[in-house]
């Protein structure tokens, strides 16, 4: 029962607020990546997009059932952690505070409530810390091969896996470097590779675009660093009573079990010196967890350890409603006011009532469905030759899943860009942007719809116009290079 009470407390408090709000814009981005199934994309690689495709298809436009991977893969995370603290010589108590922990610390709670790559990511990054603390117990080397299989499809999910890979093989260096004495090492890295090469030539072929975005990103979209933000948000993004047992987890790890632990350290520095957001670091806290559990366990003896659960329990209820959407919208405003916790800008933009998370959930099936009786209401010749495009790929895969099916949806966003253009000879229908934009690039230029004003969409999304616009005044081939934007 110990390593069960975190699993099951994730997953009832996800299964209460999985449909409360509608689908995220970037679960919606990913299962269209999925079904254009590439073994790369602009902004991530593949596996995930796979597993989010093949969700929404069994879901049948259900969020909840859409979602359940997701709160499989964090009551999974939960079990790890207990297991791991088992590992490292738990017993009851501290297998029990770390699957509790994990279930309930709010950045861990938010990262595996959504169908993102973020879900699956302390999952892997978990096994294999998980391998390399078998090994240091002695076991057998070809355990390598298992780690390096960890690693290639890890970095098939997202490419930090590669940070962790690396502070893991430093850590080794350091703490037990007899453990690379082994040509099992060597078969794990080409093991890895090739799981991974496919999505690296994919990468090569199209010019790297990650790079360009990351770059894109630093500049153009992302809030400017802060280093005591930084650490700022470790500690309450992940629960301030859960900083009682994670921090004294490194110092444990850092005596005990020193290659994992000094793996811990570097992954946080490096990710501090790449100006990285503090969520980054989420995939590896669960272990962190463990190895704190383990140690408040072996330090403090008395009945009155059995608070600490109590009191990280109570928290994680407490702050749950801001990480996922326990609360409708007005109730929820009004808990976040009494907090005294105006959402965080993690982005250059104008931010409304609801955090972004929340208010990118809002709002999609109005725009699907006013685009879709706009195409309806087109001559059939037209409706057949028509291109609606849109200025980001919430936009267009909103459109795409919940209004269509269309003849074409267009973006320049991301891997929108690589899809290319519609047709020259039918009509666009375009979402939001500028009327001066639009009669550069055509001759006929008509708003006929605006949506309804609603203050729980981000700024940007709300009351967009939308335009009918004919006669190209230049090859649309030509032009689509300029509407290419990577972030």
């Amino acid at each position: 029962m110990p390593l069960l009470a975190g699993p099951l407390l994730a997953l009832l408090l996800h299964l209460a607020a999985a449909s409360r709000y509608g689908f995220f814009r970037d679960e919606l981005y990913f299962v269209v990546c999925g079904q254009r199934l590439a073994w790369g994309f602009v902004d991530q690689p593949p596996l995930f997009p796979a597993l989010a495709a093949l969700s929404f298809h069994a879901a049948h436009g259900s969020v909840l059932l859409f979602r359940l991977p997701a709160a499989l893969i964090h009551a999974a995370v939960s079990l790890g952690a207990g297991l791991f603290a088992r590992r490292l010589g738990g017993g009851a108590f501290a297998v029990a505070l770390a699957g509790l922990c994990v279930a309930t610390s709010p950045m861990l709670l938010a990262l595996g409530h959504l169908m993102t790559v973020n879900a699956l990511e302390p999952l892997l990054w978990l096994g294999c810390a998980a391998v390399l603390l078998k090994l240091l117990d002695g076991g057998n080397v070809r355990l390598w091969l298992a780690a390096g299989a960890l690693a290639g499809v890890g970095m098939l999910n997202k490419h930090s896996m590669a940070f962790f890979v690396i502070c893991l093989l430093v850590g080794t260096v350091v703490g037990a470097p007899r453990l690379l004495r082994t040509r099992w090492l060597p078969a794990a890295a080409l093991l890895a590779l090739l799981i991974v090469a496919p999505h690296l030539l994919w990468q090569w072929r199209n010019g790297f675009p990650m790079l360009e975005l990351l770059r894109n990103g630093r500049l153009h979209k992302n809030a400017d660093f802060e280093a005591a933000q930084f650490f700022l948000e470790l500690l309450t993004d992940l629960g301030p009573l859960h900083a009682l047992v994670w921090i004294p987890g490194v110092l444990w790890l850092l005596r005990k079990r020193l290659s994992i632990g000094l793996a811990c350290v570097f992954l946080l520095a490096l990710l501090f010196t790449l100006q990285a957001k503090a969520y980054y670091a989420a995939p590896v806290i669960p272990i962190l967890f463990a190895g704190g559990a383990v140690a408040l366990e072996s330090a403090w003896r008395s009945r009155a350890r059995f608070l600490l659960p109590v009191l990280v329990v109570s928290e994680g209820l407490a702050f749950a409603p801001l990480a996922i959407p326990l609360l409708p919208e007005a109730a929820f405003i009004q808990y976040q006011a009494k907090l005294g916790m105006a959402p965080r800008h993690l982005e250059k933009m104008e931010y409304g009532v609801l955090p972004q998370v929340y208010a990118d959930q809002h709002g999609w099936e109005k725009l699907a469905q006013t685009v879709a009786t706009l195409v309806r209401a087109l001559p059939p010749g037209e409706s057949a030759r028509s291109t609606i495009y849109t200025q980001n790929y919430g936009e267009a895969a909103a459109i795409e899943l919940l209004g269509g099916p269309f003849p074409k949806v267009a973006s320049g966003h991301n891997n929108y860009f690589l899809w290319g253009p519609g047709r020259d000879d039918g009509p666009w229908i375009i979402v939001g942007g500028q009327p001066e934009s639009h009669r550069r690039a055509f001759a006929d230029v008509r708003e006929v719809a605006r949506l309804p004003h609603n203050p729980l969409v981000m700024p940007y999304e709300d009351a967009l116009s939308i335009w009918i616009c004919r006669t190209p005044k230049a090859s649309l081939q030509k032009v689509w290079p300029t509407t290419r934007h990577y972030q």
